[in-house]
């Protein structure tokens, strides 16, 4: 009898455990930028959550994901951007009515980091998650309210022409004048 017990507490820890069973970028990687690649439109997918509120997941005003509603494994085609522009993804919670944000801390009302963001999770993929609660996001066990993915995106901005000419200009003034003072 107790060992039909103890095979039907594994099976249901078994089950609870694949019930979660969703990526989650890895810690180190809080604060970090999504970029534009401009090699085609940005695929989102929704990975999953565990999380307790209702959030929506927004690119501005534009709608993608709420974690409660949306089927794990959907998509949504987000467009073709400029290389290098910054996608800012804003997680709306509806309990509370909060809102964060990818990147820089300062952009959220408690000024810390509410996003993961793990480039190349897998190759040419960049998976985000989010934390949805103000003042206490979750450590290392956390930022599992909402995980979704991205194909063309990068976590290192692509310079642009103007930035590449800029340098390579500099460049050329620094070798001319290495050029001269190597003459004298």
């Amino acid at each position: 009898m107790q060992i039909k017990k103890i095979i039907a507490a594994l099976a249901l820890a078994s089950a609870s455990a694949s019930a979660f069973a969703f990526p989650i970028a890895i810690p180190g990687t809080e604060g970090l930028k999504v970029f534009a690649t401009g090699n085609g439109p940005v695929i989102a997918k929704y990975e999953g959550n565990s999380a307790g509120y209702s959030n929506d997941l927004f690119l501005g005003s534009l709608f993608i994901f709420n974690n409660h509603a949306s089927p794990v494994g959907s998509t949504v085609n987000l467009g073709s951007f400029t290389p290098g522009t910054e996608l800012v993804f804003r997680l709306h919670v509806n309990n509370t009515g909060d809102d964060f944000y990818t990147g820089d801390a300062s952009r959220n009302i408690d000024n810390l980091f509410h996003a993961r963001v793990q480039a190349n999770w897998q190759p040419g993929v960049t998976l985000v998650s989010f934390e949805d609660l103000r003042g206490t996001p979750e450590g290392a066990n956390g930022f599992n309210d909402l995980s979704f993915s991205f194909t063309n995106t990068n976590v290192t901005p692509i310079p642009e022409a103007e930035t590449w000419a800029m340098m390579l200009g500099g460049l050329s003034v620094l070798g001319a004048m290495a050029r001269r003072r190597k003459a004298k």
